[in-house]
């Protein structure tokens, strides 16, 4: 049986560590898998995150929800002044945490974020009344 979820790592971001891709996107859902980042300010990270969410026609506007794993608490400071400057107005959830290790060497911060794309409620409603194309439970 066919998989609804579809994967995806856009040209010009950079290369997953490991094997996996970037984005895993399921109708209007869509999850950006950690990408790390060697300077604290998330800048670059919004910047990938803005190219993976436009590859699967979104935005940061769809964002639900971002975690952010720090190397050191201490640049939680310059981390958070950049990403405030970045996302403007908007305010989805957030998660902020120190780890004691990232898996990229030189890594001090990595991010990952859960989206919803325009459509979902239409999405939705064809999962409830069974018009797909797989059968549910």
């Amino acid at each position: 049986m066919a998989s609804n979820v579809e994967w995806s790592t856009p040209p010009g971001t950079m290369a997953p560590i490991g094997p996996y891709s970037h984005i895993a996107k399921a109708g209007p859902f869509i999850t950006i898998g950690g990408t790390a980042g060697v300077d604290p300010a998330p800048g670059q990270l919004l910047d990938a995150f803005e190219t993976m969410l436009a590859s699967v026609d979104a935005s940061l506007d769809d964002v639900m929800h971002i975690h952010v794993f720090l190397a050191d608490m201490d640049d939680f400071g310059a981390m958070n002044a950049v990403y405030a400057e970045k996302m403007g107005g908007r305010r989805p959830a957030r998660t902020a945490i120190a780890v004691t290790g990232l898996p990229k060497a030189g890594a001090v911060v990595t991010m990952n974020l859960t989206a919803v794309a325009g459509g979902a409620i239409s999405w939705i409603n064809k999962r409830r009344t069974g018009k797909n194309d797989r059968a549910h439970s």
